[in-house]
């Protein structure tokens, strides 16, 4: 047998024995992209209620109109199908997708610039084997000037630079590995920090908690007495992203949308580190609200006695006579800083419209609370939440009538 012949069957023999072992790199690598793809909630934004999974269509509200999150999937007319890893790092790293085209920050570059390329690639490989989807994408419909793309480049001049997320080496690696979530996939700041008239975040009150815009729920300070988790333990915090309930209190609102598409896969490990991270926020002063507001004594005094009434009728027979709740089911009123936060929307909210939690695996029979909207007029709601607020040791604000009407008119 000649020489090439031998070659020929050793290269055959070589290709056959390597071929395991890059599909197996190959599934391994598309299933990090998906793990991470989660914990960067893209299904949540790129998929229209009832639509196909990451097809994009959703329509994300701003001050300065609504934004449609695009199709994502690998169809090569309306998806990123046609897209390399290169430019999927760029969209990523610069909010900049092929031919140039300048991403608006509802899109949360401003926070994924963090991740690594090799993240980045890992999502890119997973995004490349979900479903192609041929749903044209929507027209952003957003008022001028804010409709011309172009003037995005003063914005990211002035309020964005590509960043690369560095390890502090006199940190553990849970406390980098929690750095590196909150920082970038989790984009925890695009919620946790209040935004200029412009819509950028504010960088030097990251995570002093602000108003979701256009949605009224708001997103308490996490390095701050207000949230309270320098005082909540590693498994408290843990066990709220993964479940969307602790002993300490029960996640609402967009929250609640976050832990069902994104927070309830994190890992055990990954969930203590976040939890690392966060309790390590040093605590910072609470900064006052836009919406703070003066109430006289004599009218919390009377708002507080009303509200006493109606707590004891529609609220003390889940959350207790004391606020205690029930452990795993209700969750405490008392020492509960969602209640108390400065900004009282989201309890005024949660009695208007009910309270839901999102099944998980770890609670995949939640309790909710129902809407009290149709029989609580403006005055009855804002006595109980001003009751609750000031009761049990919470320490809250007392709530105006003319505040319900602004989150019952929904302005």
């Amino acid at each position: 047998m000649s020489p090439r012949w031998l070659r020929g069957i050793f290269a055959l023999l070589l290709v056959a024995a390597l071929a395991p072992v890059h599909a197996a790199d190959d599934a391994a690598l598309v299933a990090k992209g998906e793990y991470l793809a989660r914990i960067g909630d893209c299904v949540s934004c790129h998929t229209a209620r009832g639509g196909e999974p990451f097809a994009g269509g959703r329509g994300i509200p701003t001050p300065f109109g609504t934004v449609y999150a695009p199709n994502i999937t690998p169809d090569r007319t309306h998806g990123i199908g046609a897209w390399s890893a290169d430019d999927f790092w760029r969209a990523l790293h610069e909010g900049v997708a092929p031919g140039g085209v300048l991403l608006y920050p509802a899109f949360p570059y401003t926070s994924y610039t963090y991740v690594t390329r090799e993240d980045a690639d890992a999502i890119y490989a997973y995004l490349r084997t979900v479903q192609p989807a041929s749903h044209k994408n929507r027209e952003n419909d957003l008022r001028f000037p804010y409709s011309v793309r172009a003037l995005l480049l003063g914005w990211q001049g002035l309020y964005f630079k590509p960043a690369t997320f560095a390890p502090d080496p006199r940190r553990s690696p849970a406390w980098n590995r929690g750095a590196y979530l909150v920082q970038g996939l989790g984009h925890c700041a695009a919620c946790h920090s209040p935004r200029n008239a412009m819509g950028a975040t504010d960088a030097e009150n990251r995570y002093a908690g602000g108003l979701i815009p256009e949605q009224d729920w708001y997103a308490p300070s996490l390095n701050s007495a207000e949230a309270g988790l320098g005082t909540w333990s590693e498994d408290e915090i843990a066990a709220l992203l993964k479940t969307g309930r602790s002993a300490r209190g029960a996640t609402f609102g967009p929250m609640s949308e976050v832990v069902f598409h994104s927070l309830q896969y994190l890992t055990d490990a990954d969930a203590h580190a976040i939890a690392t991270y966060l309790k390590s926020l040093p605590q910072q002063p609470e900064p006052r609200s836009a919406r703070d507001v003066y109430v006289s004594r004599s009218l919390a005094a009377r708002l507080t006695t009303r509200g006493a009434e109606i707590y004891r009728k529609e609220c003390a027979g889940c959350h207790g006579d004391r606020g205690e709740g029930v452990a795993g089911i209700y969750p405490p009123l008392a020492n509960n800083q969602a209640v108390t936060a400065r900004v009282p929307a989201n309890p005024i909210r949660i009695v208007m419209q009910g309270g839901f939690q999102v099944a998980t695996a770890a609670n995949p029979r939640p309790y909710s609370m129902p809407s009290f909207a149709d029989r609580m007029s403006d005055d009855d709601v804002a006595a109980v939440v001003t009751y609750i607020r000031a009761s049990w040791g919470n320490k809250g604000r007392a709530v105006l009538p003319d505040e319900i009407k602004l989150y019952r008119s929904g302005e």
